[in-house]
């Protein structure tokens, strides 16, 4: 069974932040917030742990969609093959923000998935206690958000009742505060011209 855990989403503790880190790092998963939603999460470079958090989303690893949090830009740089001026011009003005960006996946990632991906969509949340995650972790972390069977309400905001449904799936879940409704947008950075797939919390005129 998990465990519950509290922590501030303006100043993290940093016993409670290792805690979570070192959950991620031996392989577990968690339930943590973003700047959108609640999210499931786990080590990237983990394959049982990826494997393992498709399943609790009831789909297998190659068609669940995946987004990788990062702590900042330069951690970015690394794990993508597109990191051109222009590229980099419009993640610096959108992140930290409620956007997920679409770009070529580095071999770095691709290794990291036996269904060798050629895309990535990468975040960097405006949330400290997921930068806090990466940056103690030091690698990206995969996360898929969580829907709801509720017609009315899409995606769930209380971590409480995240427990009480996935106690017996996952390791951890992290109450960060009431979590968003509305998912981050999405922009395909692959192409010619940027491409809003989806439009969610982030704004899009001064970017496109």
């Amino acid at each position: 069974m998990g465990y519950y855990v509290n922590i501030h989403p303006e100043n993290p503790q940093h016993k409670q932040i290792n805690n979570v880190a070192n959950v991620l790092k031996n392989g577990g998963i968690a339930i943590i917030p973003t700047d959108t939603v609640y999210a499931l999460a786990c080590d990237f470079s983990n394959g049982k742990a990826i494997e393992r958090m498709a399943q609790v989303k009831a789909m297998s690893a190659n068609k669940t969609k995946f987004s990788f949090v990062f702590k900042d830009l330069s951690q970015v740089s690394s794990y993508t093959k597109q990191f051109d001026t222009p590229t980099y011009k419009l993640l610096r003005k959108a992140l930290p923000g409620p956007y997920t960006f679409i770009l070529e996946a580095s071999n770095t990632l691709a290794k990291a998935f036996k269904n060798k991906k050629k895309t990535v969509g990468i975040r960097v949340p405006k949330n400290n206690i997921t930068h806090d995650l990466c940056d103690r972790l030091g690698t990206p972390i995969a996360v898929t958000s969580i829907l709801t069977d509720d017609d009315i309400l899409e995606y769930p905001t209380d971590a409480s009742l995240l427990y009480d449904e996935f106690k017996d799936l996952v390791d951890v879940v992290v109450d960060g505060g009431i979590g968003g409704l509305i998912p981050s947008t999405i922009i395909d950075l692959t192409g010619p011209l940027p491409e809003v797939i989806r439009s969610g919390l982030g704004e899009t005129d001064h970017l496109i």
